[in-house]
């Protein structure tokens, strides 16, 4: 059977995003099935999932404004900017206030300009850029503007420090940590990452891989499955 509608999954850490479309379709036979955003691997929480007409309206989704929590270790520095990468350089990590965190969390901010990461599906010359990065290469990546419209500092636990954003899309959580790590001059990268919401679809009822593994009928999946109708209804809130 064919099923349109939104589905709003919890994805779990070690997968990709791409690797919860291909469960769906051949689980349950789902021949359009989309995702709208990208969770890397140590990610987890909330991927919208967009499944038959639905799939129509994914940039739309895409779009969205994003909220994220996170936890980034300062004192590290790795090749992909997160935990899973190779530890590039080591530094001490100097007794910091939450004062002085505030000042250089104060300065990304608002708008600011970004480079993305060597480990994204951004494109140079038609090859995304985490294929150069296996093979070693580094290329040069223009700044994009980017947009951060609240931060919080959760918790300071040194070398952890526990934070919420709320960004604009096109926004690397990765990189974030890794140019607040520079900016206090120890270096950080990202060690946990979880997506709260993305438009206003939050990851509170979303559906846990958890429970997907253990159906085994489209039909399953109904109760889960936002309509269109209910769709258009959520993104006019």
């Amino acid at each position: 059977m064919e099923i349109d509608g939104v589905l709003p999954l919890d994805k779990p850490k070690g997968c990709t995003s791409h690797d919860m479309v291909d469960f769906l379709r051949r689980r349950f036979g789902l021949r359009k099935v989309g995702h709208c955003g990208t969770l890397d691997p140590l990610a987890t929480g909330l991927l919208v999932l967009v499944l038959g007409k639905a799939t129509r309206i994914q940039d739309l989704l895409m779009a969205e404004d994003k909220r994220y929590r996170g936890v980034m270790r300062l004192g590290q520095i790795t090749d992909t900017q997160d935990a899973d990468g190779q530890i590039l350089e080591e530094h001490p990590v100097p007794p910091l206030s939450l004062e002085q965190l505030e000042a250089v969390f104060a300065k990304f901010s608002g708008e600011f300009l970004q480079i993305p990461p060597m480990v994204s599906a951004i494109k140079h010359h038609g090859k995304p850029l985490y294929k150069l990065a296996r093979e070693g290469k580094v290329v040069e990546r223009p700044p994009r503007m980017v947009h951060v419209f609240s931060y919080q500092i959760l918790e300071w636990k040194p070398p952890l420090l526990g934070f919420e954003i709320f960004c604009r899309k096109g926004f690397y959580v990765r990189t974030y940590c890794h140019d607040i790590g520079l900016a206090l001059g120890c270096g950080a990268h990202l060690a946990e990452l979880r997506r709260l919401q993305s438009g206003n679809f939050t990851v509170d009822g979303a559906l846990s891989f958890s429970a997907l593994e253990q159906m085994q009928r489209a039909e399953e999946l109904l109760p889960y499955v936002l309509p269109l109708p209910e769709v258009s209804r959520i993104r006019r809130r």
